[in-house]
């Protein structure tokens, strides 16, 4: 058997194989949200991602994994985050007049512009704007941009112009705000930073609710975004803030072994100390090492002014507290932990000196994920050791981008997860896109890309639907089915087609987990089980096309795309939402609306005193009520399984009652029309609304299919749409002809004497009324009369058909 390959940050390049420490087992640390906002899809990407290959790991390849994840729940954008809505809150409070709030928005809308949209401003001219000429400089400034260009006019756009367009939604908003009256509404963006240059350092941050507040609420929306995303939790996790003390003592231990120091209150890593010692630094992207922009971005936007650095490159373990900051007591003074230690600290805490697996968003491979690789090892650094390893494998999920730049909060060009699930995707399409990527490669979702994802669920959707229908139609719904899926090579056709797939899907699978790959094999085993199940020409092998869904649904179980299904995964096909609701609900209750259905109908083909024998028959010898109480006896609690006789009973009146009409037997046209209405009326709505489709079959029992009685109802209403829509445009058409009759009728009562006398464009006739001189006196142009001539013999004719039509007089 081939071993299991995977790409590791640490070794670029080819996939290399996989040996966890201890055999079996799988120690995993990955880096959890930042809790200052909703998530969004660039989060989704990263988490669904790395549920995906866990879920590998754990249900397809059997290891047992122990997963861990930390909340951020302190640093520079939640400090930031928190206090401006802080001062928000105060700044309402304050008894200002309508003009003094206008006069707040107007100063600070220049001094955003000052601040981020320099352009908007004419030289020396900061003055002269105003909320009626922004759009103007707007446009003149960054209409490039705005049309897709870029600041510098050469290349793609990316980030800059992505801030950019930020930065102009912010003044849009906040120019409708100074437009629409004396009121912060509209406004904040430009307003808080505004406030907290001014007051931060007011606040009494020794009240941790300030930031507390903000944190708990984004950790309890991170979780529910994750739960409606199938996103399994962590079996362990960790917060920054309850940490604190650990992370004083780990980084001690770091300045006692002589890889970092002190200065003014702050603690920084010595990257050439560490290097000296035979270590190594930036091992993700050596090629970023000293990039300053990545660097000050990695100490954060409040550690600009930190002092005492012996190079620019070293970075903060331990931040000395401004005001307006929390802080914590250390050795060096009142202060915060820095942002890549608190990983450090709580990963080595639940997984000790070293790890299998250390993942997270490609975006933190520099410099959070190299800082905490040297601060880690630094720790657990022992002279004439060599350098040690503490992460043996790292994992990093491609970004999700639009329009090309990377998706991010700071940029405000997201989609939160929670917006995304209310009106673009299902939590099952979301994870199908990202299924149909590489985990480590960039995803821009395009149109093209949600088409392919579409159509792979959809295929699935049908082939789930149309197997169960067919096993129902044949008695195989109450059967085991097929257990046994290791099925002989010399059983062959769809059998062998199925072995090879499974083959095909393990190698993908153990190849660095190539969803993608995986994906291909499985819609296109289940495009050939489809074209075998409905093969006219030969009798199918239903036990082959089952064994197919079965295994599908073992798969995309692993997955993760059917949220009500759990390990092993031995059902067929999507784990229905009824079912699952049912499942601790009496039986009874549960097929009662199914019950409901037939008792009415069934009292109604009886009240239709149809004397066919076959009608009557079957309202005698039904007797669903009994097939339902042996399944409940055999401990069926499925749904479907114990709806199904309530269901196949008013399907075969149905069925009965369409052979009647179709039958050499008249029926009175009064019953007849009735009983095709009940025959429309128990398809499209009885059945319907309880999520059961009848497929009607010819000299065939109709084909019973549950789907989704939202799926149902939807296409009902859009095909009552469109024949609606088809009769609209059928009147109009008919009233067009109308109009057109009525003007032609009207124009044809004319004779072709008088077609033109009327005309002022003339002013003499001859006997026949064509004209012969112009209103100026002149004659008719020839090239004229032969025209108008043409029109006379078209009236004449005309005319004629009218007294045809209604006769002299008319």
């Amino acid at each position: 058997m081939a071993p299991i390959v995977v790409h590791n940050s640490l070794k670029p390049g080819a996939p290399v194989p996989f040996v966890p420490k201890d055999e079996g087992k799988v120690s995993w640390y990955a880096c959890g949200p930042t809790t200052y906002d909703l998530s969004h899809l660039g989060h989704a990407r990263n988490y669904v991602s790395t549920d995906i290959i866990r879920r590998v790991l754990m249900h397809h390849f059997g290891f047992k994994v122990n997963f861990v994840m930390n909340y951020t729940d302190i640093d520079d954008k939640i400090i930031i985050k928190a206090r401006r809505n802080r001062l928000l809150e105060l700044e309402k409070d304050k008894p200002y007049s309508p003009e003094q709030i206008r006069g707040l928005v107007f100063k600070t809308f220049v001094a955003y512009a000052d601040s981020n949209l320099p352009l908007l401003l004419s030289a020396g001219d900061a003055a002269g704007l105003d909320e009626n000429n922004y759009q103007e400089r707007k446009e003149t400034a960054y209409g490039h941009v705005l049309a897709g260009g870029t600041l510098s006019g050469e290349g793609k756009p990316s980030d800059p112009e992505a801030k950019v367009k930020m930065h102009l939604n912010n003044m849009d908003s906040a120019a409708q705000s100074l437009k629409a009256g004396s009121s912060f509404e509209g406004a904040e963006e430009i307003l808080l930073p505004y406030l907290d240059s001014l007051y931060k350092e007011t606040l009494d941050t020794s009240d941790q609710t300030i930031f507390t507040n903000l944190t708990q609420a984004m950790e309890r929306a991170f979780r529910d975004d994750m739960e409606a995303l199938n996103v399994l939790p962590p079996d362990a996790v960790t917060r920054v803030t309850e940490y604190v003390p650990r992370i004083v003592t780990f980084v001690e231990q770091v300045i006692k072994k002589g890889f970092a120091y002190e200065a003014s209150g702050s603690v920084y890593f010595d990257i050439a100390a560490f290097e000296k010692a035979g270590n190594t630094y930036a091992r993700l992207r050596p090629e970023s090492k000293n990039d300053k922009s990545l660097q000050e971005e990695g100490e954060g936007s409040l550690s600009k002014t930190l002092e005492g650095k012996k190079r620019s490159g070293d970075f903060a373990l331990w931040k000395r507290s401004k005001p307006g900051e929390p802080c914590w007591p250390s050795p060096w003074g009142a202060g915060r932990p820095g942002w890549h230690i608190e990983c450090s600290v709580m990963a080595s805490d639940k997984l000790g000196d070293q790890m299998d697996i250390h993942s997270g968003g490609i975006d933190l491979a520099f410099p959070h994920h190299d800082n905490e690789l040297a601060q880690s090892e630094a720790y657990f650094h022992e002279c004439d050791k060599g350098e040690h390893t503490w992460v043996k494998y790292f994992l990093h999920m491609g970004h999700l981008s639009i329009l090309g730049s990377k998706m991010s909060k700071s940029l405000k060009n997201f989609q939160t997860i929670q917006d995304a699930l209310a009106t673009t995707y299902t939590s099952r399409n979301m994870r199908i896109v990202f299924l149909m990527g590489r985990w480590n490669d960039g995803v821009e979702i395009s149109p093209d890309m949600r088409k392919q994802a579409d159509n792979w669920e959809t295929t699935l959707d049908n082939f789930f639907t149309n197997i169960k229908a067919k096993l129902s139609e044949a008695a195989g719904m109450l059967t085991d089915g097929v257990k046994d899926l290791s099925l002989a090579a010399t059983k062959g056709g769809l059998f062998e087609e199925l072995k090879q797939a499974k083959t095909d899907v393990d190698a993908a699978l153990r190849n660095s987990f190539d969803t993608f790959t995986a994906m291909q094999i499985i819609l296109r085993l289940v495009r050939d089980a489809n074209i075998h199940m409905n093969d006219r020409a030969a009798e199918p092998n239903l036990q082959a096309v089952e064994a197919v869904a079965r295994w599908v649904t073992k798969i995309v179980g692993v997955f993760g795309l059917d949220a009500g299904a759990a390990p092993p995964y031995e059902g067929l096909g999507w784990t229905s939402a009824s079912s699952a609701a049912a499942a601790n609900v009496d039986p009874q209750t549960a097929v009662k609306p199914y019950a409901t259905v037939f008792s009415k109908v069934k009292g109604e083909v009886e009240a239709f005193g149809l004397s066919d024998t076959s009608v009557q028959t079957l309202l005698e010898q039904q007797a669903p009520e009994s097939e339902f109480t042996e399944l409940e006896k055999a401990g069926e609690r499925d749904t479907e399984r114990l709806a199904l006789p309530f269901i196949r009973a008013t399907s075969r009146l149905r069925d009965e009652l369409r052979a009647i009409v179709s039958s050499a037997t008249p029926l009175e046209p009064k019953t007849k029309q009735a009983v095709l209405a009940l025959s429309d009326r128990i398809r499209d709505y009885d059945l319907t609304d309880l999520g059961v489709q009848l497929d009607d079959q010819t000299d065939k029992p109709s084909l019973v299919k549950f789907v989704p009685a939202a799926k149902l109802i939807a296409a009902r209403e859009e095909k009552a749409a469109l024949l609606a829509e088809k009769a609209r445009q059928k009147e109009e058409a008919r009233k067009a002809r109308e109009k057109a009759d009525e003007e032609k009728w009207a124009k044809a009562k004319v004779t072709a004497q008088d077609l033109f006398r009327s005309d002022a464009k003339y002013q003499e006739w001859d006997t026949q009324g064509l004209p012969t001189k112009l209103a100026d006196g002149n004659a008719v142009p020839k090239s004229q009369l032969k025209k108008l001539t043409k029109e006379w013999e078209k009236q004449k004719k005309l005319h004629e058909e009218y007294l045809t039509k209604f006769g002299p007089g008319a």
